[in-house]
């Protein structure tokens, strides 16, 4: 029998202004267990600003970000600080890659693993045996992480030496370090050849598969988006033009004329 379904992130009417621009026009969007969902539209349409308002950076103006955590209550969200969303348990990635380029592999994973710790400031000098047990947890699921990713070769390495695609990768790997039931990635392909976005393509369907981890991505990839995607979500000028599956939006006319152009038949 399959499994039901259940509502992980329910945006309703989600409105930002910015003095007289309307960056983002009542849009709606739900995403569930289980899903890769992606956000698409022109460059301008309002999709970053639209993440920005869901993971706490900005303040909607209107509307209402429920989120539904696995076996919690629901809370709605808007106001929440970046960090407060990223404890409930949504992650996410940057359009630019936002490493701490002179630590290392690891260390950047590790610093992920921040938002569960519990060890206080006396603590981490006293270096008790909670702390020194949870820091040897911290190391082992990042290493585990690494895995997971495929750069536990590089975990020494300093993150600015990596090549482009693995930085993309150790971004999302930091960001599954938070534990979320929803990781938010904004444009993961952006800059990748045909071989990287391949392997991403992939990575995110085994997270999705194996870590329990649903997805809702920004992506201009349209050849990814529609090989990974269970639903589409399509803006323009800060409003939502269209929903649908990869099958509806490929044939969608509006769609075609204020995006997708050429590459539907692609």
């Amino acid at each position: 029998m399959p499994e039901t379904k259940k509502k992980l992130l329910e945006v309703k009417g989600l409105t930002m202004d910015f003095g007289g621009l309307r960056a983002v026009d009542a849009v709606s969007l739900e995403v569930s267990t289980g899903e890769i969902v992606a956000l698409i539209g022109p460059n301008g349409a309002g999709k970053t600003t639209f993440f920005n308002c869901v993971t706490g950076i900005y303040n909607p103006t209107k509307g209402e970000v429920l989120v539904h955590p696995p076996e919690k209550k629901t809370q709605r969200i808007n106001g929440f600080k970046p960090n407060r969303v990223t404890t409930i348990g949504m992650a996410r990635t940057f359009q630019n890659i936002r490493l701490f380029h002179n630590m290392t592999v690891l260390e950047n994973v590790m610093i992920g693993r921040h938002c569960r710790t519990t060890t206080s400031i006396v603590g981490a000098i006293m270096r008790g045996a909670s702390t020194k047990r949870q820091e040897q947890e911290t190391i082992e699921k990042s290493y585990e992480l690494l895995k997971k990713v495929g750069l536990v070769n590089f975990a020494d390495e300093f993150a600015k030496n990596l090549p482009y695609g693995a930085q993309r990768r150790l971004e999302i790997a930091r960001a599954m370090a938070t534990d979320p039931f929803l990781l938010l990635l904004d444009e993961p392909a952006a800059g990748m050849n045909p071989q990287e976005t391949k392997a991403l393509d992939e990575l995110i369907v085994r997270i999705r598969d194996t870590e329990k981890i649903a997805i809702l991505l920004i992506e201009h990839d349209m050849k990814l988006v529609m090989n990974i995607s269970e639903r589409i979500y399509v803006m323009e000028y800060g409003k939502e033009i269209a929903q649908g599956t990869p099958m509806d939006i490929r044939s969608n006319p509006r769609v075609i004329e204020a995006y997708l152009g050429e590459e539907a038949d692609a």
